[in-house]
Formats: structure tokens, C-alpha cells, sequence
């Protein structure tokens, strides 16, 4: 069962959505990735909220913990040409791990960049060195559209591009 929860810590939190239920929260799973996402109806509230999944048959309050890697914002788009940056968080038990920037596609998934070569000069990492990253990708084309993973270590966490084609201006005399 999926859960998003509203509350100062994880572990004080008020159930505020289920997954297939309706409301001003939707929760949708991607099972063959393994994830679900939670989606707004009105942004206006504010405030902490936390992803809960309960797995097996028994909840248990001490199994509950901050996601291993989360990230700002798990849909990004930008135009043909452009740049689009990704902020990335991992937790404290990650900052030893090798932080990379990967992607899913045609049922595969590859490394992008790594937090420890120069592989594209077109992807950028940067880490801060307090948990968390940010991803810059330049020259955006719209191949690049798709699904990618922020990742610490084995943790990881998923995020769409959409690229979108550059309208052409016409200049008239």
C-alpha cells in the first residue's frame, strides 16, 4: 500500500492520501520501475510531507525512514538547444557512494555521468558535499527526452525529461 503523509517528521505524520484514491492528492504506481509519484491538485498547501509504502501485512512506526535519494522535482522539460538542471538528495548513510546520473531506455538503463569522470561534456554533476547534488544537462535535444535516475550507490530515484522543439520566430521587414 502507498501513502503520502503530511507532518513535521515521518514518524508524526497524518495519513493525507492513499494510492488509487481520489481527492486533491493523486498517487499513481510505476510498477515496472518500481516507483509511484504523488501529484498536487492545488498548490497551495505547503508543508513537510513524506512517501510511505507499507510492505508485508503489519505496519511498523520503526520502519520508517527518509527516502535513501529524493529529488526537488521529479518531472523537468526544457527546450531543444537549452539547459535544464535536476537537484538531487541523498541520505547521510550515501556519502561515501559513487553518485551518477543515469537513464532508462530501449529496457536498459546506463550511466550518463558519474561524480567521478568527465564522461559527457554536456551532463554536469556538482555536489556540495551535504547530501545533495545537482545535475546540469546543456545542448538539449530532443532525444534526451525520456526517464533518468538520480542515484547514491544501489539508492536511486526517477525523473522525466520532456524536450520540447524551439518555436521559430519569423522577423518580417
Amino acid at each position: 500500500k502507498k501513502y503520502w503523509c503530511e507532518g513535521y517528521t515521518l514518524f508524526s505524520c497524518r495519513i493525507t492520501a492513499r494510492a488509487n484514491a481520489t481527492g486533491k492528492w493523486i498517487i499513481t504506481a510505476s510498477p515496472a520501475y518500481n516507483t509511484f509519484t504523488v501529484k498536487l491538485n492545488n498548490s497551495s498547501d505547503s508543508g513537510y510531507y513524506w512517501c510511505a509504502l507499507e510492505i508485508g501485512t503489519r505496519a511498523n512506526p520503526d520502519d520508517r525512514k527518509p527516502p535513501d535519494v529524493s529529488v526537488v522535482s521529479s518531472s523537468v522539460s526544457g527546450h531543444e538547444g537549452g539547459n535544464v538542471s535536476v537537484q538531487c538528495l541523498y541520505s547521510s548513510g550515501y556519502q561515501n557512494k559513487l553518485r551518477q546520473w543515469r537513464r532508462i531506455k530501449d529496457q536498459s538503463c546506463y550511466t550518463v555521468r558519474r561524480t567521478d569522470t568527465s564522461q559527457n561534456s554536456l551532463v554536469q554533476i556538482s555536489d556540495d558535499g551535504r547530501r545533495f547534488f545537482t545535475v546540469l544537462m546543456t545542448g538539449l535535444r530532443l532525444t534526451d527526452s525520456g526517464w533518468y535516475f538520480c542515484s547514491a550507490g544501489e539508492a536511486l530515484n526517477p525523473v522525466h525529461l520532456t524536450v520540447t522543439e524551439n518555436q521559430a520566430l519569423s522577423v518580417t521587414k
